[in-house]
Order: C-alpha cells, then structure tokens, then sequence
C-alpha cells in the first residue's frame, strides 16, 4: 500500500490575519503526521526559513525537493515540493521543470500565466517491493489558457515516461468539469473521482470546489480516498483541506 496526500499549505507571507502561517502551523503539521503518507505533495509552500524550513525541520523523516517558481532566485518565492518517506523509497532521480513552452527552462512564464508554475518529480523504488514509480507534484496557475496548456505539457512529460508507474499530485484552480482535467484523465486516473469541495478559504466556502487532485496511472489499483475536513474551532490548517489516497500495484 502507498498513502498519499496533496495539501495546499497556504503561502506563508500571505496577510490572513489569525488564519496566518504562525497561528495555523503546527495544526497544519499534526495533519501530515495524523495520515503519515509514504508521498506528500505540497503546494504555496514559500522557500524561506519560516515555512519550507519549519516542515524540513519537523519532517526530517521526508527527503523535500522542490525549487521556487521563479528559478532560483534570493526572494523567498512559492514552490511546489514533493516529499518522500525516506523509510518508503529509495530514490534515483529528482528534477523540475516550468509548465512552459519553454519546460526546462527555470522562472519560464507563457500564455496568460500569473505567475511560473513548476512540477517537482522524483523517480522512486519501493523499498519493501523492489517496484519502481514516478511521483510528481504541481500547482497549476488559474488563468484559463495557462490551465489548458499546463495541462498538455504535463501529460506530455507523463506521456513519454509512461513505462513507469506514476502519480500524480496538486492544486488544478479548476474543476472536474473543465477541459484541463478531461485532458488528464485521457492517461491518469482520478483517485478521488466526485465533487467534494477542498478549497474553503478558512471555512468562508461551502460550494463544490475540487481543485486539488490525486491522479495516479493505470498501474495503480485505488484502495480508499478522503478528504481531510479536521478544524479546530475556527482555526484550520490552510485555506484548502487535505486530500489523502491509498492505492497500491494492480497484480
């Protein structure tokens, strides 16, 4: 069995107040180590000392890549790390690439992007049955052609390592509705596959809205799925509640 999870952290520089990064930490730390995934795709994670340090730190069983969206700057910019249970896999290979044109080139931005996008991979063995995968982790911008071309430049890169088995987690910013994810599912298969919302903007939204998904390939059998609505009160880990999957090899 592998256990998964995708959770958007909400960018640690963001105003929000008592919702801000500080006040919500470690409640957003006692989720990941509530579900202890063998993969964790995170995305808004801001690469300084207070954020990606902080889950470095408290995380030290995860090996953390990942690289800021706009190449590698001095700012503390957004990134999109993926994590891996050292005790789980063995890895071969990491990189990163721009949901670009241009998709080795670092900070690259096209079509009507906000902002450059990444996608953090690792190529993986699993330690206790020897089968190797590819873990990938993005965050998608939310303009509406940069969704559509992201999509194609993700499914492409899939595409031509689709010899391995692969899974795939992250922040779409669409719904299940649209022409991105119609484009990702022709290949990878959706391991929570309904409408249950996961963005809620600090419990303010209670409409349909799952834009964070889990897309593993044909590889993989879907065990169980869930979305992590656990709170405190009014305090909640992030602006985005938690997705978790656990699949495992098809025979």
């Amino acid at each position: 069995m592998i256990k998964i999870m995708s959770f958007n952290i909400r960018m640690g520089l963001a105003n929000d107040g008592i919702n801000h990064w500080h006040c919500r930490k470690s409640l957003a730390l006692s989720r990941i180590n509530a579900f202890k995934p063998d993969l964790l795709g995170i995305q808004e994670c801001c690469d300084d000392e207070a954020q990606a340090g902080f889950l470095k730190q408290q995380l030290a069983n995860y090996d953390f890549f990942g690289v800021q969206r706009g190449g590698h700057s001095g700012a503390a910019m957004e990134m999109a790390p993926a994590l891996f249970q050292k005790s789980s896999f063995e890895i071969s290979e990491r990189g990163c690439f721009w949901l670009s044109d241009t998709p080795e080139q670092p900070g690259s931005l096209n079509w009507d992007a906000s902002f450059p996008r990444t996608c953090s991979w690792f190529r993986l063995l699993h330690r206790k049955t020897r089968k190797k995968l590819i873990f990938l982790n993005t965050h998608f911008d939310y303009q509406p052609l940069a969704l559509v071309e992201s999509a194609k430049v993700l499914l492409a890169w899939v595409r031509k390592n689709a010899d391995t088995p692969m899974i795939v987690t992250g922040d779409f910013n669409t719904d299940k509705q649209s022409k991105t994810y119609r484009i990702l599912t022709k290949y990878l298969v959706d391991a929570h596959p309904n409408d249950e919302n996961t963005f809620h903007d600090y419990g303010r939204i209670d409409t349909d809205c799952p834009i964070d998904w889990i897309l593993v390939s044909p590889h993989f059998e879907i065990k169980s799925s869930e979305v992590d609505h656990y709170h405190e009160n009014d305090l909640y880990p992030s602006d985005h509640y938690p997705l978790l999957a656990t699949v495992q090899w098809k025979l």
